[in-house]
């Protein structure tokens, strides 16, 4: 399946909303835009998620580091069971990898919390 992402990317209008693009066996290839602080600190339980930043600059944080900048072309796999959140000071675009039981914020719901029917439109 061939698709743009750039082009994928002017399909969404909401920060912290990821969209569904792609399967891979098991798991989704989501994008989303992040710009602000909203999401929650989170995790997920039986599932790791790959962050992968297409464009802008990510603050990640993983509980028990340092908080770290992500910039284009970076990765970084947050292992199942640790607590993490991101924020973004400018728009960041970025695309995750994610088994398709991740559910977006963990078991913590919040105002930007959406379900998989929602990443799939």
């Amino acid at each position: 399946m061939k698709t743009n992402l750039l082009e994928n990317f002017k399909k969404i209008n909401e920060y912290f909303s990821p969209k569904v693009i792609g399967e891979v066996n098991d798991s989704y290839v989501k994008i989303a835009k992040i710009k602000g602080d909203e999401l929650p600190w989170h995790d997920h339980k039986n599932e790791d998620e790959l962050f992968y930043i297409i464009e802008g600059s990510l603050l990640m944080e993983v509980e028990g580091s340092e908080p770290f900048t992500m910039n284009a072309g970076d990765m970084y796999i947050v292992k199942k069971g640790t607590q993490h959140r991101v924020s973004a000071k400018e728009e960041c675009k970025i695309m995750l990898i994610e088994n398709k039981t991740t559910a977006h914020t963990g078991d913590v719901e919040s105002a930007i919390t959406k379900n998989i029917q929602d990443q799939l439109k």
